[in-house]
């Protein structure tokens, strides 16, 4: 995604500088061509040798360095995207009235490329009607806003906003700004991911191994494609993705609860999760001892949760489902795709050394209603991810 894209870094002069190095970094080792630029004030916290050695290119700073005169007109409009962290109080309030008094200011009004800023002040400065006014400002003139979170500031604990976003965090966003054009902007994606749990007793629970990878996996890709993402997460030990709104759900009835409230809204629909095949028919309300001797629990299927809603999809939209199979998996993934109405099946092997659950990697073939299925060699989650987003995109009405 960032190979050979031109991104903009601005700093302006606040204590969060120090994070804005660690941004240049990631962004320089995702393969962009980053051109700092920083403030006076800014080049008081962190001098700009910093930024030359972490982006191997010259850091501006100031209009009136020689063959400076055009460059800010220059740069906005060659630039794929502009970030702006920290974006201080006196910052935005300059750029939200249009004032040029600096490489920054002027770079900013003479941009074509869009413009992402990441506040950090104060929380007593951020709260002020004077600096919200401005933000709306900005805002209004196409701005869009990562931040401010909700942690430490320079002179003690908050509870309020003020502190700037995290790098990572930033990088997202900026991930997601630059691909918001596609097919998948604006699109509502719900996707399911993780085991479900049905309880033998209160201690005990019937499960699988699912880690939830896949699933969060897509979950992040989608939203980077400015997807307007909704999870549905079995229990899983996974951090939620940056920007994608998280649903818990414990057993599969929960599941499939979640999945027919949801999905009437859904343009995309990816069911990742392995929800329990089979539950306990009578679990205990009470611990069963080791006392008790051998243990005997008569089991039932569970509803299959893909076939009990599948009635109530949007028009238009698309069902992804996934086939983890032992033997034959094509076969068997093509009649499931049939058989549950899909427009698209994820199919892999769960002998398949590397893939399946728990693993990082994942070996798939991807089938669709028409064509030959697209078959994949070992690779992250993520790049699967990807592809899967990508038949998507190609089904997509």
């Amino acid at each position: 995604m960032w190979a050979g894209r031109h991104v903009i870094l601005g700093v302006s002069g606040g204590i969060a500088c120090y994070k804005s190095c660690i941004l240049a970094r990631r962004l320089t080792e995702a393969g962009a061509r980053v051109d700092a630029v920083l403030t006076r004030s800014a080049a008081e916290f962190v001098r700009p040798l910093t930024f030359e050695a972490l982006t191997g290119r010259p850091v501006l700073s100031s209009l009136w360095e020689p063959g400076g005169a055009l460059s800010h007109v220059r740069l906005g409009q060659d630039a794929d995207l502009i970030v702006v962290a920290p974006a201080t109080a006196n910052l935005i309030a300059r750029a939200a009235q249009g004032l040029a008094d600096d490489f920054l200011t002027a770079l900013l009004l003479a941009r074509s490329a869009p413009v992402l800023l990441a506040p950090a002040m104060n929380d007593e400065m951020y709260a002020r009607p004077e600096t919200q006014a401005n933000l709306e400002r900005l805002r209004v003139g196409g701005a869009v806003f990562v931040g401010p979170a909700v942690g430490a500031l320079a002179e003690g604990p908050s509870e309020r906003p003020g502190r700037m976003s995290e790098p990572e965090t930033i990088l997202a966003h900026a991930g997601r700004l630059l691909r918001s054009k596609g097919r998948l902007a604006g699109r509502r994606v719900v996707v399911t991911a993780g085991p479900t749990r049905e309880s033998i007793d209160p201690v005990r629970v019937v499960s699988n191994r699912s880690s939830g990878k896949m699933g969060y996996r897509v979950a992040e890709a989608a939203w980077e494609r400015g997807a307007d993402v909704l999870l549905i997460s079995g229990p899983v030990a996974l951090p939620a993705p940056i920007g994608v709104s998280v649903r818990r759900v414990e057993s599969t009835r929960e599941l499939e609860a979640a999945v027919r409230e949801e999905r009437r809204g859904a343009d995309v629909l990816v069911m990742a999760a392995a929800p329990a095949d089979f539950r306990p028919s009578n679990p205990s309300e009470n611990k069963r001892a080791r006392t008790d001797g051998a243990l005997a629990i008569p089991m039932e299927p569970t509803d299959d949760v893909l076939g009990a809603t599948c009635g109530e999809r949007k028009p238009g939209s698309v069902t992804v489902g996934f086939a983890l199979e032992t033997g034959d998996a094509l076969a068997k993934g093509k009649a499931k795709l049939e058989r549950k109405d899909l427009d698209l099946i994820v199919i892999n092997d769960a002998l398949e050394p590397g893939a399946g659950f728990e693993h990082d990697t994942n070996r798939v073939a991807i089938l669709g209603r028409k064509g030959n299925p697209r078959i994949y060699p070992l690779q992250s989650k993520r790049e699967v991810a990807n592809h899967i987003l990508d038949a998507v995109e190609e089904t997509l009405e």
